[in-house]
């Protein structure tokens, strides 16, 4: 059984306990020592076929990256930074730019990712210039197209404008993010040969699902590298499942978090090169680290948990296939985004994330939402969702 609980009530549920076991739960080390590289050695992965060995975290730039933070995570072997040219107005750019001004011994050590929502050459070029003076560097270690839904938006063109600037020393690697259509978009990287890597959702809900775990395999049998983000699995709705409370007792009684344990099962998945994740304070980057560090891996009990929770609150969650829905309303509607927008609120806790997307929104545009059908969507989604309740509930809680 699943209920619909005050999201507000869920929000402090989860925080309360991710306080309470933050320094008590799964820390293989002293987090109150001052640590050294050399003392913590973060795992690491292939990245794809590339040559490129990357640590299994890399720390999300879409939030604040105070310069403490950056410190311990670089101190941590947290050193795969990702960020983007338009995250936080371009100032995540400029933060990493004031760290490598500070410590540019270390630039190195620091795999950096940046992505940029332009598609023509000219503008690419504009937006990876910019990056690379905002960030004090004369290259990134990759870059990224990001948003696509279909593979048809990378092109030949798009090839040779990322051969260019590599061979410039620019850009390390090329490749392309993710949020809506990724299966398809995956399968359709694996036969274009040239990209190097791809972030996409992927989670314990997602990785059940049998096209995302051929998406996977193809890519990985093509050599490209594949970062996980999204992974905690949260969707635009909040609910409770009969699982959960077990689910989370069973897994604090082990050592673990609920979080950390949707961690672990990314990881253990070897195609996984690393998992992004936003970091917002140090307490989630211990958290996370630790989880990383820690070679415990899940039971088939912990796995069947995980598994019953994701089917008793699917409803809750989109798997990012939107042009299944999309096609089925009568009218130009970004189901997908307004999801994801939501979903910045009711799972990342970060409404005003959500509300400069929604703003984003014409107010012709809104008004046209509000008066569609979704039934036939609704008919249509593989997850069962009530598309036109979220939409309205999104527009309810995000006025005009």
């Amino acid at each position: 059984m699943v209920t619909q609980k005050d999201s507000f009530s869920r929000r402090d549920f989860l925080r309360s306990v991710s306080a309470a076991t933050v320094g008590t739960f799964m820390f293989p080390f002293n987090s109150r020592d001052a640590m050294s590289a050399e003392e913590v050695r973060m795992p690491a992965r292939d990245l794809g076929s590339t040559g490129i060995n990357v640590p299994i975290l890399s720390f999300g730039g879409s939030v604040n990256l105070p310069q403490l933070m950056l410190r311990q995570a670089f101190k941590w072997g947290v050193t795969y930074w990702d960020t983007a040219n338009s995250y936080m107005g371009g100032n995540s750019e400029k933060l990493i730019g004031r760290y490598l001004l500070r410590y540019p011994q270390h630039r190195k050590e620091i795999f950096i990712v940046t992505k940029s929502y332009a598609w023509s050459d000219d503008a690419m070029t504009s937006d990876l210039n910019q990056s690379l003076e905002r960030m004090r560097t004369d290259y990134v270690d990759l870059f990224f197209v990001h948003g696509v839904s279909s593979i048809d938006d990378i092109n030949n063109t798009t090839k040779i404008w990322a051969d260019k600037k590599k061979n410039e020393g620019k850009i390390r690697l090329f490749g392309f993010s993710t949020h809506s259509n990724m299966e398809e978009c995956m399968l359709g990287a694996s036969n274009l040969g040239w990209i190097d890597a791809i972030m996409m959702s992927y989670n314990f809900r997602l990785m059940q699902m049998d096209d995302m775990k051929r998406a996977v395999d193809t890519c990985a049998n093509a050599g490209i590298g594949l970062i996980a983000m999204k992974t905690q699995g949260g969707g635009p709705l909040n609910s409770i499942s009969d699982t959960e409370p077990d689910l989370v007792d069973k897994l604090l009684k082990k050592g673990f978090t609920s979080a950390q344990a949707k961690l672990k099962a990314v990881w253990e998945n070897p195609n996984i090169a690393s998992i992004c994740s936003e970091m917002p304070n140090m307490g989630i980057l211990m958290e996370n680290v630790s989880a990383a560090l820690n070679r415990t891996r899940l039971s088939s009990g912990d796995h069947k948990r995980l598994q019953q929770y994701a089917h008793e609150t699917r409803r809750d969650y989109c798997k990012g296939c939107a042009h299944i829905c999309e096609a089925a309303v009568d009218g130009d509607v970004p189901i997908g985004d307004i999801m994801r927008f939501l979903m910045y609120w009711t799972s990342y806790d970060d409404r005003s994330r959500a509300e400069q997307y929604f703003n984003q929104i014409s107010v012709e545009h809104r008004l046209k939402i509000a008066t569609l059908d979704y039934s036939a969507a609704e008919r249509h989604c593989p997850q069962q969702m009530a598309i036109g309740h979220i939409i309205r509930t999104a527009l309810t809680e995000f006025p005009i």
